[in-house]
């Protein structure tokens, strides 16, 4: 578990050392999309340069 918040922290704030959220809901959509984007579109990208 430890490894996907990682992830999430490296990849989704991409280097901003403080990210301020304006609300807790907000947060929680930013997560989720990034969560949706990792488990449709950036596997698909990763298995497109394997074919290649």
């Amino acid at each position: 578990m430890e490894g996907v918040w990682g992830t999430i922290k490296s990849e989704l704030f991409r280097g901003r050392k403080k990210v301020i959220f304006k609300d807790k809901a907000t947060a929680i959509k930013a997560i989720n999309s990034y969560i949706e984007f990792f488990n449709q579109e950036r596997i698909t990208l990763k298995m497109a340069t394997l074919i290649s």
